[in-house]
């Protein structure tokens, strides 16, 4: 699965450090903590209708990142919009498109690794592009990776942090194989996530997700399970071993880039009938009826 280029984003206005400027003309200094150390973190947002679901609740998970990395100079949150509805009004954007705020520490006054050397406070980036969910409704693929995503004694999950490299050793994994995305485990063999988002199985009509041991919590996850709960769905959060894959009667993956897309083939074998089932189909549902109800006004 390779997304592809959408030419109305050719003249994208971005918003880098204050500054709204031409996507071909924006640049971060060499000396940002994001470009010396992969010192940042982010989140990915959703818009629709000129709405963003759930908007609070990601700028929490950022700040709670940013607190836990002892950044310094965050901005608040009213500021965070405010640059978000400057970018968004800048490129006339409404609906189907998707956002990616990055946070990083800042700029160092010399290169190297000691936070003591950023001085100047935080670096926020908002790149706003058309882009609807990039996953296939009909359904994606997976291949379970070689590469394991870390436990919180050697990553701390509460940290939604830009450097991904393990989530891209297996996406090449994945696309080496012929897959859309990877299945990572933990170090201890259970299911953690994909390389990009998090798994759901219905297991015996239990809708069962791993636990955020071995990856950060999820806001499409969250609502899936607040869904689940609202709805009398039977729900269920623990360790997941990769051998229940084949019991499962279905399998769907989560996420602000994607939504909520149905997984249809693993490691080459059909999940449950190798289709969207009933409760991917009723939560994908009841999903978009939340999202109507669960988004902040940003742009009128």
């Amino acid at each position: 699965m390779l997304q592809r280029y959408d030419e109305r984003n050719r003249d994208l206005i971005v918003h880098v450090a204050g500054r709204l400027v031409p996507r071909d003309q924006a640049g971060v200094s060499p000396f940002d903590s994001a470009v010396q150390n992969g010192d940042a973190v982010w989140e990915g947002l959703r818009l629709y209708d000129g709405r963003v679901f759930r908007l609070r609740a990601h700028l929490a998970r950022l700040r709670r990142g940013a607190e836990r990395l002892r950044y310094r100079g965050v901005p608040t949150d009213e500021e965070i919009i405010a640059a978000l509805r400057a970018t968004l009004e800048a490129n006339a954007m409404r609906d189907g498109v998707h956002v990616r705020l990055t946070l990083s520490r800042g700029v160092k006054v010399t290169s190297g690794l000691d936070p003591r050397l950023n001085k100047a406070g935080c670096t926020l980036i908002v790149l706003a592009e058309h882009k609807p969910p990039v996953y296939d409704k009909a359904g994606v693929s997976l291949m379970t990776s070689g590469i394991r995503r870390p436990p919180a004694s050697v990553l701390d999950q509460t940290i939604h942090s830009c450097n991904q490299l393990t989530s891209i050793l297996a996406k090449m994994e994945a696309t080496d194989a012929g897959a859309d995305d990877a299945l990572m485990l933990d170090t201890r063999g259970f299911i953690a996530e994909t390389n990009a988002t998090h798994v759901f199985l219905v297991l015996d009509g239990v809708v069962t997700t791993p636990t955020t041991a071995a990856c950060p919590e999820g806001i499409t996850r969250g609502a899936v399970l607040d869904l689940c709960e609202a709805n009398a769905i039977p729900s269920s959060v623990r360790d997941v071993e990769p051998s229940e894959i084949a019991r499962a009667s279905e399998m769907f993956c989560t996420g602000t880039m994607g939504e909520i897309a149905p997984v249809v083939r693993v490691d080459g074998r059909a999940v449950g009938d190798g289709s969207a089932g009933p409760v991917t189909r009723r939560i994908c549902g009841l999903f978009a009826d939340l999202v109507a109800r669960e988004s902040e006004r940003v742009v009128g």
